[in-house]
Protein backbone atom coordinates (compact mmCIF):
# COMPACT_ATOMS: atom_id res chain seq x y z
CA UNK A 1 0.00 0.00 0.00
CA UNK A 2 1.35 3.36 -0.74
CA UNK A 3 2.73 5.38 1.71
CA UNK A 4 -0.02 8.10 1.98
CA UNK A 5 -2.37 5.61 1.82
CA UNK A 6 -1.16 4.49 5.31
CA UNK A 7 -1.04 7.75 6.57
CA UNK A 8 -4.55 8.23 5.82
CA UNK A 9 -5.44 5.51 7.42
CA UNK A 10 -3.30 5.99 10.57
CA UNK A 11 -5.05 9.48 10.66
CA UNK A 12 -8.38 7.78 10.42
CA UNK A 13 -7.84 5.12 12.65
CA UNK A 14 -6.21 8.11 15.90
CA UNK A 15 -9.22 9.91 14.82
CA UNK A 16 -11.62 6.82 15.66
CA UNK A 17 -9.77 5.88 18.70
CA UNK A 18 -10.18 9.95 19.84
CA UNK A 19 -13.81 9.93 19.12
CA UNK A 20 -14.43 6.62 21.16
CA UNK A 21 -12.84 7.75 24.33
CA UNK A 22 -15.95 10.36 24.15
CA UNK A 23 -18.22 8.08 23.65
CA UNK A 24 -19.54 7.12 27.21
CA UNK A 25 -20.07 10.78 28.04
CA UNK A 26 -22.94 11.78 25.79
CA UNK A 27 -24.09 15.06 24.65
CA UNK A 28 -27.49 16.69 25.67
CA UNK A 29 -29.68 17.27 22.64
CA UNK A 30 -31.72 20.59 22.31
CA UNK A 31 -33.96 20.99 19.33
CA UNK A 32 -32.14 24.56 18.14
CA UNK A 33 -29.19 27.28 19.69
CA UNK A 34 -30.36 30.40 19.33
CA UNK A 35 -28.42 33.17 18.76
CA UNK A 36 -30.07 35.53 22.24
CA UNK A 37 -30.65 38.70 19.21
CA UNK A 38 -34.76 38.37 18.75
CA UNK A 39 -34.65 39.84 15.22
CA UNK A 40 -32.02 37.51 14.07
CA UNK A 41 -33.94 34.29 15.82
CA UNK A 42 -36.88 35.49 14.80
CA UNK A 43 -35.70 34.52 11.01
CA UNK A 44 -34.92 31.11 11.86
CA UNK A 45 -36.61 28.11 12.12
CA UNK A 46 -37.18 26.83 15.93
CA UNK A 47 -35.50 30.35 16.76
CA UNK A 48 -32.31 29.64 16.43
CA UNK A 49 -29.98 27.06 14.69
CA UNK A 50 -31.30 23.77 14.38
CA UNK A 51 -29.03 20.34 16.35
CA UNK A 52 -28.92 17.83 14.12
CA UNK A 53 -28.70 20.17 10.54
CA UNK A 54 -25.71 21.32 8.31
CA UNK A 55 -25.34 24.75 7.90
CA UNK A 56 -22.59 26.53 6.12
CA UNK A 57 -20.70 30.09 6.62
CA UNK A 58 -18.64 31.57 4.50
CA UNK A 59 -16.31 34.75 4.41
CA UNK A 60 -16.95 38.15 1.61
CA UNK A 61 -13.78 39.80 0.24
CA UNK A 62 -10.59 39.33 -0.41
CA UNK A 63 -9.54 36.85 2.74
CA UNK A 64 -12.47 34.35 1.95
CA UNK A 65 -10.03 31.87 1.03
CA UNK A 66 -8.43 31.85 4.63
CA UNK A 67 -11.92 32.67 5.89
CA UNK A 68 -10.93 33.83 9.77
CA UNK A 69 -14.07 35.53 10.21
CA UNK A 70 -16.06 32.67 8.94
CA UNK A 71 -14.00 30.53 11.58
CA UNK A 72 -14.28 32.91 14.12
CA UNK A 73 -18.43 33.02 13.73
CA UNK A 74 -18.85 28.78 13.98
CA UNK A 75 -16.24 29.16 17.16
CA UNK A 76 -18.35 31.70 18.93
CA UNK A 77 -22.00 29.26 17.92
CA UNK A 78 -19.58 26.20 19.02
CA UNK A 79 -18.65 27.89 22.73
CA UNK A 80 -22.03 28.26 22.98
CA UNK A 81 -22.42 24.32 23.60
CA UNK A 82 -21.13 21.78 25.94
CA UNK A 83 -19.01 18.90 25.10
CA UNK A 84 -15.95 18.52 22.81
CA UNK A 85 -15.64 19.71 19.06
CA UNK A 86 -14.65 18.02 16.39
CA UNK A 87 -12.33 19.87 13.72
CA UNK A 88 -11.61 18.56 10.16
CA UNK A 89 -9.56 21.11 7.85
CA UNK A 90 -6.16 20.51 5.95
CA UNK A 91 -3.58 21.61 7.99
CA UNK A 92 -3.81 23.00 11.46
CA UNK A 93 -4.02 27.28 10.53
CA UNK A 94 -6.16 28.15 13.29
CA UNK A 95 -5.45 30.86 15.98
CA UNK A 96 -6.01 29.39 19.29
CA UNK A 97 -5.75 32.67 21.43
CA UNK A 98 -8.98 33.68 18.96
CA UNK A 99 -10.74 30.89 19.47
CA UNK A 100 -10.76 31.14 22.78
CA UNK A 101 -11.42 34.78 22.49
CA UNK A 102 -14.67 34.35 21.28
CA UNK A 103 -15.51 31.38 24.04
CA UNK A 104 -14.31 28.20 22.31
CA UNK A 105 -11.30 26.59 23.88
CA UNK A 106 -8.99 24.50 21.76
CA UNK A 107 -9.09 21.93 24.46
CA UNK A 108 -12.76 21.01 23.87
CA UNK A 109 -11.53 20.61 20.10
CA UNK A 110 -10.38 17.78 18.42
CA UNK A 111 -8.55 18.77 15.66
CA UNK A 112 -8.61 15.97 12.29
CA UNK A 113 -5.72 17.53 10.31
CA UNK A 114 -6.34 15.51 7.61
CA UNK A 115 -3.19 16.07 4.97
CA UNK A 116 -5.67 17.27 1.69
CA UNK A 117 -8.77 19.12 1.40
CA UNK A 118 -10.10 15.72 -0.19
CA UNK A 119 -10.14 13.91 2.72
CA UNK A 120 -11.77 16.67 5.12
CA UNK A 121 -15.52 15.19 4.42
CA UNK A 122 -14.72 11.84 4.75
CA UNK A 123 -13.44 12.58 8.51
CA UNK A 124 -16.45 14.72 9.31
CA UNK A 125 -18.38 11.60 8.46
CA UNK A 126 -16.56 9.65 10.44
CA UNK A 127 -17.16 11.96 12.99
CA UNK A 128 -21.38 12.14 12.76
CA UNK A 129 -20.98 8.42 12.90
CA UNK A 130 -19.36 8.17 16.43
CA UNK A 131 -20.99 9.23 19.82
CA UNK A 132 -20.38 11.78 22.22
CA UNK A 133 -19.45 15.17 19.85
CA UNK A 134 -21.27 18.04 20.41
CA UNK A 135 -20.45 19.26 17.17
CA UNK A 136 -18.68 18.73 13.56
CA UNK A 137 -16.59 21.43 11.92
CA UNK A 138 -15.36 21.03 8.24
CA UNK A 139 -13.09 23.69 6.44
CA UNK A 140 -13.45 22.99 2.51
CA UNK A 141 -13.36 24.65 -0.73
CA UNK A 142 -16.59 22.98 -2.69
CA UNK A 143 -19.69 21.33 -0.84
CA UNK A 144 -21.38 20.30 -3.65
CA UNK A 145 -24.94 18.83 -3.55
CA UNK A 146 -24.78 15.24 -2.80
CA UNK A 147 -21.71 15.76 -0.35
CA UNK A 148 -23.77 18.07 1.54
CA UNK A 149 -26.99 16.02 1.68
CA UNK A 150 -24.89 13.20 3.27
CA UNK A 151 -23.53 15.11 5.84
CA UNK A 152 -27.05 16.31 6.49
CA UNK A 153 -28.28 12.86 6.70
CA UNK A 154 -25.19 12.06 9.03
CA UNK A 155 -26.31 15.24 11.29
CA UNK A 156 -29.88 14.21 11.05
CA UNK A 157 -29.10 10.70 12.29
CA UNK A 158 -26.77 12.04 15.22
CA UNK A 159 -28.48 14.70 16.27
CA UNK A 160 -25.07 16.71 16.24
CA UNK A 161 -24.71 20.34 14.80
CA UNK A 162 -22.74 20.41 11.62
CA UNK A 163 -20.90 23.83 10.26
CA UNK A 164 -19.61 23.57 6.81
CA UNK A 165 -17.10 26.68 6.56
CA UNK A 166 -16.28 27.45 2.83
CA UNK A 167 -12.73 28.39 2.05
CA UNK A 168 -12.47 29.55 -1.58
CA UNK A 169 -8.91 30.01 -2.74
CA UNK A 170 -9.72 31.63 -6.12
CA UNK A 171 -12.16 34.60 -7.14
CA UNK A 172 -13.43 32.48 -10.06
CA UNK A 173 -13.75 29.48 -7.30
CA UNK A 174 -15.31 31.67 -4.90
CA UNK A 175 -18.16 32.76 -7.38
CA UNK A 176 -19.02 29.38 -8.67
CA UNK A 177 -18.87 27.52 -5.17
CA UNK A 178 -21.04 30.82 -4.21
CA UNK A 179 -24.00 29.16 -6.59
CA UNK A 180 -23.47 25.47 -6.18
CA UNK A 181 -27.07 24.13 -4.59
CA UNK A 182 -26.79 22.68 -1.27
CA UNK A 183 -28.97 20.83 1.22
CA UNK A 184 -27.56 23.03 4.25
CA UNK A 185 -30.71 24.67 6.37
CA UNK A 186 -28.75 27.61 6.64
CA UNK A 187 -25.99 29.70 4.69
CA UNK A 188 -24.27 32.74 6.44
CA UNK A 189 -21.74 35.17 5.45
CA UNK A 190 -19.70 37.29 7.13
CA UNK A 191 -17.64 40.43 6.28
CA UNK A 192 -15.81 43.04 8.48
CA UNK A 193 -17.13 46.53 9.02
CA UNK A 194 -15.25 49.95 9.18
CA UNK A 195 -14.60 50.48 13.06
CA UNK A 196 -12.74 48.40 16.07
CA UNK A 197 -10.50 45.85 16.23
CA UNK A 198 -10.06 41.99 16.30
CA UNK A 199 -12.23 40.15 18.86
CA UNK A 200 -8.96 39.43 21.31
CA UNK A 201 -9.37 39.99 25.01
CA UNK A 202 -7.95 43.70 25.53
CA UNK A 203 -9.16 45.13 22.48
CA UNK A 204 -12.14 46.81 21.33
CA UNK A 205 -15.38 44.46 20.04
CA UNK A 206 -15.08 44.57 16.15
CA UNK A 207 -18.49 44.82 14.07
CA UNK A 208 -19.28 42.83 11.09
CA UNK A 209 -22.09 42.53 8.22
CA UNK A 210 -23.32 38.74 9.30
CA UNK A 211 -25.82 38.03 6.13
CA UNK A 212 -28.08 35.14 6.38
CA UNK A 213 -28.70 34.22 2.65
CA UNK A 214 -30.35 30.74 2.71
CA UNK A 215 -32.43 29.55 5.71
CA UNK A 216 -34.88 26.63 4.78
CA UNK A 217 -38.24 27.35 5.45
CA UNK A 218 -37.81 31.42 6.67
CA UNK A 219 -37.62 34.01 4.80
CA UNK A 220 -33.84 34.97 3.28
CA UNK A 221 -32.12 36.78 2.69
CA UNK A 222 -31.62 38.80 5.57
CA UNK A 223 -28.09 40.80 7.00
CA UNK A 224 -27.31 42.27 10.90
CA UNK A 225 -24.67 44.53 11.72
CA UNK A 226 -23.43 43.38 14.54
CA UNK A 227 -20.76 43.39 17.28
CA UNK A 228 -18.48 40.52 16.90
CA UNK A 229 -18.74 37.85 19.44
CA UNK A 230 -17.66 38.40 23.07
CA UNK A 231 -15.43 36.14 25.34
CA UNK A 232 -18.69 33.80 25.83
CA UNK A 233 -19.66 33.45 22.56
CA UNK A 234 -22.29 35.74 22.05
CA UNK A 235 -22.97 38.34 19.32
CA UNK A 236 -24.88 41.58 19.87
CA UNK A 237 -26.57 44.32 17.73
CA UNK A 238 -24.78 47.79 18.44
CA UNK A 239 -26.23 50.64 20.96
CA UNK A 240 -26.53 52.89 18.36
CA UNK A 241 -28.26 50.54 16.07
CA UNK A 242 -30.48 48.56 18.44
CA UNK A 243 -34.07 50.31 17.81
CA UNK A 244 -33.27 50.62 13.92
CA UNK A 245 -36.26 47.86 12.10
CA UNK A 246 -34.64 45.09 10.39
CA UNK A 247 -33.37 45.69 6.39
CA UNK A 248 -33.61 43.34 3.73
CA UNK A 249 -30.20 41.97 2.59
CA UNK A 250 -28.61 44.11 -0.51
CA UNK A 251 -28.68 42.94 -4.13
CA UNK A 252 -25.08 41.33 -3.46
CA UNK A 253 -26.59 38.96 -0.96
CA UNK A 254 -29.35 38.03 -2.85
CA UNK A 255 -27.09 36.26 -5.76
CA UNK A 256 -24.82 34.93 -3.43
CA UNK A 257 -24.65 31.65 -1.27
CA UNK A 258 -27.85 30.80 -1.49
Amino acid sequence: MPEAANGRDDRMAGLRRQIDALARGGVARSPALPFGIAALDAQLPGGGLRRGALHEVGEAGVSAEHAALAALFAAAVLARLHGSVLWCLRGRDLFAPALAGVGLCPDRIIFAETGSETAVLPAMEEGLRAKGLAAVVGEVGRLGLTASRRLQLGAERSGVLVIAIRRHRLAVEREGAAAEPGAALTRWRVSPQPGTGPPLPGLPRARWLVELTRARGADAPRSWILDAPDATGRLRLPAELADRPLAAAPPRARAGLG
